[in-house]
């Protein structure tokens, strides 16, 4: 991979750089308490491949980007994988959503089937982590989505910082979605969803997959949750639009660190980004 000509880094919270989910293990990371352990613990982290022991959200793009149709990949999967064995995106030409959970990346077409995904396939958007829990619930009641997510924002130390979220529960109902393949010229994400397939499952177990992001980093990244699914057999799966929880287990991990990779070349030069796509976001989301 041409690195000159394909990415330039913008580093955004702080100055950290991690190869891979395996020099934080024995390592958990200290969770908010003072100022002074917080700046510790970057300081401690250095610049130096794997010499940390912070969490680090890593993401290639913005959804502000994605939203406005930049669908090439720009970032091998095999790359990505260093970076987190835990998170959510898409894949060149915006073809299904992807999952990663316990270092296993997935494709989730529009037939809502869960594919293995190889090295050398692509990305325009994604966000990952090393998935370590900071914290643990039992959810005991049933919950829709909107519930979920203010259960989650109870239990969060600060509403000011990342955190991957996993929940692994019993539900009564999800309905999840998947796009198809876009050819070009792209368009913008708002309209791309108009050809999404929509799966239904009821009575399932499985996985939900995402983080929350604080507010400041609009067009960034998705103020808010951005939940992926995956069965308990890891076979079918996609974007949650809609579920119905009866009981889980809640793991959230809080990433204090954020690093991010921009494309330099292709539709990314030259699109406007910066506008208010709240609109857009809304379709999205529907």
């Amino acid at each position: 991979m041409n690195k000159k000509s394909f990415f330039i880094v913008l580093i955004l919270l702080s100055v950290v750089l991690v190869s891979g989910c395996s020099s934080s293990v024995g390592n958990p990371p200290e969770k908010p308490g003072t100022a002074d352990s917080n700046f510790e613990s970057v300081e401690d982290s250095g610049s130096g491949t794997g010499s940390g022991d912070i969490d680090v959200l890593y993401q290639v793009s913005t959804i502000d980007a994605l939203l406005q149709g930049v669908y090439d990949g720009v970032l091998p999967v095999a790359e990505l994988e260093t970076h987190g064995d835990f998170g959510i995106g898409t894949f060149d030409g915006l073809e299904g959503e992807m999952l990663a959970l316990d270092g296993n990346y997935y494709q989730i077409k529009t037939d809502g089937i869960a594919y293995p995904v190889s090295g050398e396939m692509t990305t325009p958007f994604a966000t990952v982590t090393c998935f370590e829990a900071d914290e643990n619930f039992r959810l005991e009641e049933p919950a829709n989505l909107s519930e979920l997510e203010a259960f989650l924002d109870m239990n969060l130390p600060s509403e000011n910082l990342f955190y991957a979220a996993r929940v692994d529960g019993n539900f009564s109902y999800i309905k999840a979605r998947s796009v198809p393949r876009q050819e070009k010229p792209y368009p913008k994400l708002a309209d791309a969803v108009s050809t999404q397939s929509v799966f239904e499952f009821e009575n399932i177990s499985g996985t939900l997959v995402g983080f929350r992001a604080p507010e400041y980093v609009k067009g960034v990244n998705v103020p808010g949750y951005h939940l992926h699914f995956i069965t308990a057999d890891r076979s079918a799966g996609g974007h949650v639009l809609d579920l119905e929880m009866d009981n889980g287990d809640v793991s959230l991990d809080i990433t204090s660190a954020f690093f991010m990779e921009l494309p330099t070349s292709g539709d990314f030069y030259n699109v406007e980004l910066g506008q208010d796509l709240q609109a857009d976001m809304e379709k999205v989301e529907k």
